[in-house]
Order: C-alpha cells, then structure tokens, then sequence
C-alpha cells in the first residue's frame, strides 16, 4: 500500500448499486459516505438506524467503528440535483443541476450535467493524496453525449458504475436504452 490509503464510499442506492468513492490513506481517517435514493429514515432503513427489519452486519460494523449521522437534510427530492448538492457543498441550481439528468437525449435536461467548472469534494481529497472512486449510480451527466461529465473528471480515480438514473442489472442497458455500464472510461458489457 501506498503512504496514504483511505476508503470513501460514496453512494449506496436503493435501487441500484452500492455508488461509492474508495479511497486509501495510511495516516488519515477512513470516510465512507453513502447516499441512499428514497431510503427514508424509519421506513426503508437499516439496521444502524433502528430498522430491526433487515440485517446489515457491514454497516452495523461501520456504525460501530465510525460516526453515524442521525440529522441529515438533502438539497433536493430527486437524485441529480441532491448528488451535485453533496459533491459540490452548493445549491443544486448553482451547480447547474436542478432537475433529474433525463435519460432521452432530446429532452433538454439531457444535456445537463455537472460541469468541469465546479469543485467536489472528490478533488479536494485529492488535494491531500487521498484516490478517489466511485462505485454505483452516478446520474450527473451523461459522458457518452459530454465527456466532461464523467465522474474522472470530478476527481474520482475510479468509476464503475452507470451514469442514468436506473439500469438493468442483467444487461446493463440504461434507462436511455443504451449500454450503460462503465468500467473507468470504458462502457462493458
């Protein structure tokens, strides 16, 4: 290992993968953020938070061992806008991301996504020799249409993952129709 490692993980999404940002730092503390789509907090939840209904052994350890925020808001109801809110520390609308990155391309927010121009957390990291990566939805752009929007172009060493709102676990096809599971800046099947 490297002088530095750390883990951050970034997203967990209800319907989707775990989304998370891994990162390694030998003297730095761990951070593990994970954003969950219409998770609730007493209803769909887990375990660390009370739900006796499923059973988390991984994040009741991360519970344990770490901080477990129990007060926590979003900047928007929906998926694009809170994910730039979170990376950015910004107003979804200042971010230039108000609304769902919609998955057809003639619809106008299709075009949209989190520009170059504004700084994550990610590279803040960065900044102090932590690696960064994402693991799950991204949903900040689509990096076919614009490549600026991809996540390692906001810092992230690494992504896999998809960047529309839902995918087919089987066949990896987005919610655009279209092969929608990348491995870094390469689509696989």
């Amino acid at each position: 290992m490297d002088r530095k490692t750390l883990g951050v993980l970034l997203f967990a999404f209800l319907q989707c993968l775990p989304l998370s940002c891994i990162t390694y730092a030998k003297d730095s503390p761990n951070i593990i953020i994970i954003m969950v789509d219409d998770m609730g907090f007493a209803g769909p939840s887990i375990a660390p938070y009370s739900n006796p209904n499923y059973e988390t052994p991984g994040m009741n350890r991360f519970a344990r061992e770490g901080m477990r925020f129990t007060d926590f808001h979003s900047s928007r109801t929906v998926c694009s806008p809170t994910r730039a809110g979170l990376l950015t520390g910004r107003y979804q609308q200042r971010a230039g991301t108000e609304a769902v990155i919609h998955p057809y391309s003639g619809h106008p927010e299709h075009r949209k996504g989190l520009r170059k121009s504004e700084t994550t957390f990610a590279e803040l990291f960065k900044e102090s020799d932590y690696n960064t990566g994402v693991v799950g939805k991204w949903h900040l752009g689509y990096s076919k249409d614009d490549p600026e929007f991809h996540p390692q172009n906001h810092g992230f060493d690494y992504f896999r993952g998809y960047h529309s709102g839902n995918i087919d676990y089987i066949n990896h096809w987005g919610d655009h129709y279209d092969q929608d599971w990348w491995h870094d800046k390469v689509i696989t099947p």
